[in-house]
């Protein structure tokens, strides 16, 4: 919480336990999410094939074609979803630009920010709603350990603690 300087923060199991569990309290059947192609393989397995199965429509865009994902944005979304740095491919993301055109339309902007840490980037400075990290790489530092985070707003907080503290993809308490 205090590296991204948000609210409140709960912690996970994984880093995809985080993506998946704020993907999942955020959007409800009939939703739509607008994010890209350049995502880590497992978010984009849940949005590619998992979403379908929920009722969940996904736009994914080009990473680079800013004109193209504001304009799925403009054509109705609840959440966008952002990676910046990508993972693995390193493309970098306006997140500024973006978060204000999804603020625009009314939706969220969740921002995965394992690659560039704290120390390079805060998206909630950016216009973020809610910063996910996959502690796993740098913020662990050594790979050596499992955990994921998600930090933004107390009451987005409150309701992505729930869905977790129900799905059981708890932070183990040694770790």
């Amino acid at each position: 919480r205090q590296l991204e300087g948000g609210e409140a923060a709960t912690s996970f199991s994984t880093g995809m336990a985080a993506i998946s569990n704020t993907l999942f309290t955020l959007l409800k059947p009939g939703d739509r999410c607008v994010s890209v192609h350049d995502t880590y393989g497992g978010t984009n397995k849940i949005f590619i094939e998992f979403f379908p199965k929920f009722g969940i429509d996904v736009s994914l865009c080009d990473t680079t074609d800013f004109d193209r994902i504001e304009a799925e944005i403009a054509a109705g979304c609840q959440l966008l979803y952002m990676e910046s740095p990508t993972n693995p491919t390193c493309k970098i993301m306006d997140i500024e630009r973006l978060a204000k055109k999804a603020h625009e339309a009314g939706a969220i902007v969740v921002v995965d920010n394992t690659f560039a840490t704290p120390i390079n980037q805060n998206p909630l400075e950016l216009g973020a709603d809610l910063v996910i990290h996959s502690a796993t790489k740098y913020l662990g530092g050594h790979a050596d350990a499992l955990g994921g985070a998600v930090v933004g707003a107390a009451d987005k907080i409150e309701e992505i603690y729930h869905f977790r503290e129900i799905n059981g993809a708890t932070l183990h308490p040694e770790a």
